[in-house]
């Protein structure tokens, strides 16, 4: 009996003391490996972004991606709602005043 009663205050302390701190590990956790995960992230993007070439790539006009069956509801109809001049190009090829 006297075992059973001390196995059981030992898993009663154990259970205890895995839920204090909890808060703390969660901190500590964040600090060490969320901080210096999202610096490396970011430090990844800028060094991608300043080794990519932007020049606009060669417009080949494909059919079956530049199907319209009708105008876009803004603007002229022509442009997409997030259209960017250099990336994006139009049913006859890039926008001439957007070469960089």
């Amino acid at each position: 009996m006297s075992a059973t009663l001390a196995a059981r205050r030992m898993l009663a302390a154990a259970s205890h003391s895995s839920h204090e701190g909890g808060a703390r590990t969660w901190k500590i956790l964040s600090f060490v490996l969320a901080l210096p995960g999202v610096a490396v992230c970011m430090a990844n993007a800028y060094m991608k972004m300043q080794a990519t070439d932007h020049t606009q790539p060669e417009f080949v006009k494909y059919d079956h991606l530049q199907i319209r069956t009708k105008k876009f509801p803004w603007g002229d109809g022509n442009h997409s709602l997030f259209h960017n001049g250099h990336t994006n190009a139009l049913p006859d090829g890039y926008e001439a005043g957007d070469h960089h």
